[in-house]
This record gives structure tokens, C-alpha cells and sequence, in this order.
């Protein structure tokens, strides 16, 4: 093997007008087993400040590949609900009862393995104990970022153990870092693709603590407030980016079939420190997942797996919400959802700023 240590990436040069993804590369490619791998820190483009005791989020990449992982730490352990969409989901655990952790890697089905790697690290924080009191439950999901890369290098168990070894209880890195460092979006043709990266959003009202962590790498562009379109589905001639619904509509009135790049997904994590029942918890994350589609266009597509976990540590219990009709105490979920969902906006536009 040859090392590659003290390896750097350009990212991007913020100079140009975009971020495009290099053209594909579908030949043999160099693999994990030829190059001595070790994990790096990049800082990202910057970082999201948090403050929630209990939750610590770390991340690491093989600056080869480029690809990462990041892991989300709750080692006291989260109620989870799990909300998966899309025709190409790629989920290992999907615990929906606790996590103590929760891990995204690049590599699409190869980077599962990065998962293993944390539960390796958290059964040695428990002295290798097993029984069933001392278990520890971590689930992960991936993205597919080998389009937008020459190689085959994917994160496996030494890397999702060294984002949870890494680790932080104040801040993330958002931007290429992490299982973002490859990602990319708006594939209507990979030639007009663009980078994005990891996102981070946190808020903090009173007791109530919600964050939110996501790698952005859809089928579709990212859409700010506004509806302008600020990464993905750029023209090279025009210097414009569009929504894709403008390319398909042109494809079907010329009577041709519309494109789409496969090779795609977004996942997400929502945490929150609200006490909520099963119901509740699924509902709010399948509330949050749902909002995304106006950061996200077009979204949980046949060709994304697109994931979100959404956890709660049980902590804070708010006022009563009032029974309806059958009985259910839905209002506070619905609340706390519509909060969580603008965060998850934020959180997508800071990974492709």
C-alpha cells in the first residue's frame, strides 16, 4: 500500500461562479486496499455553534476519496423514529426505539460499514460488557457520492470510529466535511451538477433545544427562501441555474423523455430534548422530512433514498397541549415540528453556501 498521509483536496474555488462536479469516471478506480487510508478533521467552510448537554456531533474523511462520515453521539441514548423515503434507500440498523448513535457515511451500500465501526467504539466505552442492560444501538445511512469522484475509496468501520472519537459537544463543521465532503445535487445532467456538503442548524428557546444535521446530495437543486436556486442544475452557458421542472416540461413538449442522474439521497437527523409519545415523535419527523421539499426540489425522487432520524432525550415536558376530539395530545408536536422544519431549511442552505 502507499500512504497518503498529510494528503490535501482542493474543495473549490470560490473565485468561479460554481461549484461543478468533475465528469464522471466509470473505469476501475483505486480502492481502500491500495492506499494506507487515515483519517483527517477537515474544518469545513465553517461552523454551526450548539448547545445541547447529552449530544455531541464528530466527523472524519479519507481526503483520497474524497469521502466521510459523521456521526451524531447521544451516549445517554434517544428514543428514535425513523421516516425513510425515496427508491433508493440504504439504512443499516434502523433501530427505532433508541440510538445511542447515529451514522452517515458517503460510499452509497459500501459506506454501511462506517456504522459498525461506532458500535465497535461504543462497546468498548462499555468495557466490553454485553449484556443486555449494557447493548448499544447505532444506526446509519449513506449517501451514493461516487459520481462526482475517480475513485472507489469508502468509508468503512475505522472511519465511522474515528468521527465518533472526534466527536465535539459545541460546534459542527458544515460545507465539504464529513459524509458531505463529496455530495453534490441538482443531477438533471451530471455535466450541471454542483457540490453542497453538510448542513447544521440549532435553536434554543427556553428549555426547548432542537438541532438539526443534515448531508445534502438530492436529485434536485437547493432553493433558498426566496426561490432563487443557489446550488445545483447550473448552465454553463448561461451562467444560470434552474429548477428542473423547467428542464422536464421542455422535454416533454419536444416529445422527449426527461433525465435524471441516478446516484443521489439526503439524510437528516432532528434532535430535540421535548418529551414526546411514539406517535408524536413520528409525526414530527415525518412533519420535518415532508418541509424539506421547499429546500429541496425535486425531493424523496425514485432515485433518492432520502432518511431522516429524529430523536428525542425525553428531557423537557411542556405544557399540556389540550385533548382533541380522540383524545390526542398532537398540538405540541405540530408546534415543535413547524419550528424543527425551518431549521432544517437553514440547516440545508448552510451546506451549499
Amino acid at each position: 500500500m502507499t500512504s497518503t498521509e498529510g494528503t490535501t483536496m482542493p474543495l473549490y474555488d470560490d473565485s468561479l461562479p460554481h461549484r461543478l462536479t468533475p465528469p464522471p469516471f466509470w473505469g476501475d478506480r483505486v480502492g481502500n486496499d491500495d492506499v494506507e487510508l487515515v483519517p483527517s478533521h477537515g474544518p469545513g467552510r465553517s461552523e454551526v455553534a450548539f448547545d445541547f448537554p447529552g449530544v455531541t456531533v464528530g466527523t472524519a474523511e479519507y481526503v483520497e476519496g474524497p469521502t466521510g462520515a459523521t456521526v451524531i453521539s447521544v451516549p445517554a441514548g434517544a428514543r428514535t423514529s425513523v421516516d425513510a423515503r425515496g427508491g433508493a434507500i440504504g439504512i443499516i440498523g434502523r433501530y427505532e426505539e433508541l440510538n445511542h448513535a447515529i451514522c452517515f457515511a458517503g460510499g452509497s451500500s459500501y459506506g454501511l460499514a462506517a456504522a459498525t465501526g461506532v458500535d465497535e467504539e461504543l462497546l468498548a466505552r462499555t468495557g466490553n460488557r454485553v449484556g443486555w442492560q449494557d447493548l448499544r444501538s447505532a444506526s446509519g445511512a449513506v449517501i451514493y457520492d461516487l459520481a462526482a469522484r475517480d475513485t472507489g475509496i469508502v468509508p468503512d468501520a475505522a472511519l465511522g470510529r474515528a468521527a465518533l472519537l472526534a466527536a465535539r459537544e459545541d460546534a459542527i463543521p458544515v460545507g465539504r466535511v464529513g459524509a458531505g465532503i463529496a455530495a453534490s445535487a441538482g443531477k438533471v445532467d451530471l455535466s450541471r451538477c454542483e457540490f453542497t456538503g453538510q448542513g447544521a442548524a440549532f435553536r434554543r428557546i427556553g428549555p426547548v433545544r432542537i438541532l438539526v444535521v443534515t448531508v445534502v446530495n438530492p436529485v434536485g437543486v437547493i432553493v433558498d427562501r426566496d426561490g432563487t436556486v443557489i446550488r445545483g442544475n447550473y448552465d454553463r452557458e448561461t451562467g444560470e441555474r434552474r429548477l428542473p421542472v423547467i428542464d422536464y416540461e421542455a422535454a416533454l413538449l419536444a416529445g422527449e423523455a426527461p433525465t435524471t442522474s441516478p446516484g443521489n439521497t439526503t439524510v437528516t437527523a432532528v434532535i430535540t430534548n421535548v418529551k414526546l409519545d411514539d406517535k408524536e415523535l413520528r409525526l414530527f419527523g415525518r412533519q420535518v422530512h415532508s418541509s424539506m421539499n421547499r429546500a429541496i426540489q425535486p425531493f424523496h425522487t425514485n432515485h433518492d433514498g432520502d432518511t431522516l432520524f429524529a430523536l428525542t432525550t425525553d428531557e423537557v415536558a411542556l405544557p399540556p397541549a389540550g385533548s382533541t376530539r380522540l383524545g390526542e395530545q398532537a398540538v405540541n408536536s405540530i408546534a415543535l415540528g413547524a419550528i424543527a422544519s425551518e431549521l432544517a431549511w437553514d440547516a440545508v442552505l448552510s451546506s451549499a453556501r
